[in-house]
């Protein structure tokens, strides 16, 4: 467990401060470059259709852990929205409160007992 909160740490710091350099650089309009590129019809919009994918499984995966309550909902949403960013911080909590155990971590605490 103490090499994959290592891994979770490493990819928010270069998440992080990647994004810090990509919006210094170019601002916060990350939605029509986005999309823009998806409409391009070319590979850097493959790598974005290709990319929210993985956004839409990791916001159900939140939510399913959650039970689909309102915070689950919520935890999604930041998924979707917040990225690989939001999901290394989350696992990197989520794994003290599941005392380093991977089958509560991935599963929740009441599914994995059960």
């Amino acid at each position: 467990m103490g090499a994959f909160r290592i891994l979770l740490l490493l990819l928010f710091a270069c998440i992080l401060g990647y994004t810090a350099i990509v919006i210094a650089h170019h601002g916060i309009g990350l939605l029509g470059v986005f999309f823009g590129d998806i409409a391009a019809m070319g590979w850097p919009g493959q790598f974005n259709v290709d990319f929210m994918s993985f956004l839409t499984l990791s916001a159900l995966w939140l939510s399913w852990r959650h039970h689909f309550s309102p915070l689950g909902i919520v935890l999604g949403m930041m998924g979707f929205f917040g990225g690989g960013l939001f999901l290394s911080a989350y696992l990197f909590l989520a794994s003290f409160s599941a005392g380093g155990d991977m089958k509560v971590l991935l599963l929740g605490k009441y599914r994995a007992m059960g």
